[in-house]
């Protein structure tokens, strides 16, 4: 599936992604739960996530930390807007989406700092975890219209891009990145 323009297509792409990536899990085997993800063989996977992950825990936790990002990051904006009516928009801060002190050539240290985080936590509450904040940003993507998600400047805190935008790269996509390391995991698992 292309990347979803539209909140129909959003909606679908984030419960279908989300359902085959639980799917898959479902069919781990012990081995693969219980291997730890090694990717150094694989001159393809040089990106800083292949060597950051080590197990099903830490993906999982990696994409619910995510969407604690964008919940945090629509609300906080949301409220702000609601509390400063009919001023400027120069009056008002908005908060960006990476926390400080993180933009966007840094945010691989913050997730690093999510990987340490969650190093105790454990794989069944990882899970939960999960769910909870996947069912969270499906109902607040639903509270949005059409335009709302993908009109740029629909809001002012969302800057030159679609507030969607957001929210696919938190869902569908981020399911498939997810998706995509565990396969790789499981072909590793093949071969030894």
């Amino acid at each position: 599936m292309s990347r979803p323009q539209s909140k129909k297509d959003l909606l679908i792409a984030a419960t279908q992604n989300y359902e085959e990536l639980n799917a898959f899990i479902a069919s781990m085997t012990e081995k693969e739960l219980e291997m730890p993800f090694d990717f150094t063989k694989m001159k393809a996977k040089s990106e800083a996530h292949w060597a950051r992950d080590k197990n099903l825990r830490d993906v999982l936790i990696h994409l619910y930390e995510w969407h604690r990002l964008l919940l945090d990051w629509v609300h906080t904006n949301l409220k702000e807007e609601e509390q400063t009516p009919g001023e400027g928009n120069a009056a008002r801060e908005y908060m960006p989406f990476l926390p400080a002190p993180y933009n966007w050539k840094t945010y691989g240290a913050m997730n690093a700092e999510f990987w340490k985080k969650h190093q105790n936590t454990p794989l069944e509450d990882a899970k939960k975890m999960l769910e909870g904040s996947h069912r969270e940003v499906m109902a607040l993507a639903e509270t949005f219209s059409n335009e709302e998600l993908f009109n740029r400047g629909a809001f002012p805190w969302v800057g030159n891009n679609a507030l969607g935008s957001y929210f696919v790269s938190s869902t569908s996509s981020h399911y498939a990145w997810a998706l995509k390391k565990l396969k790789a995991h499981r072909k590793n698992c093949k071969e030894l």
